[in-house]
């Protein structure tokens, strides 16, 4: 299931501006299909999709540690 959360061009801008914190984060195309879901540190997860282009769009909910984005991650793949 998707984030409810808006969509966010994933461009430089983005990411200069992505917490550097765990998160959960969802790749989008640019119609805004999902095109997968990852976590780990937004701000370097989002340079790494942003290099091998991976996507054109992003949005993210922040997480407090490694294990509450896993857990977060295992919600919305479950639904």
């Amino acid at each position: 299931m998707s984030l409810a959360k808006p969509w966010r061009d994933l461009d430089r801008s983005t990411v200069r501006s992505a917490p550097s914190r765990y998160a959960l984060y969802e790749l989008g195309d640019a119609e805004g299909d999902t095109v997968g879901f990852g976590t780990g540190v937004l701000r370097d997860e989002l340079k790494e999709a942003l290099a091998y282009r991976d996507a054109d769009k992003v949005r993210w909910e922040v997480a407090d540690s490694t294990e509450h984005a896993e857990r977060l991650l295992a919600e919305h793949v479950e639904e």
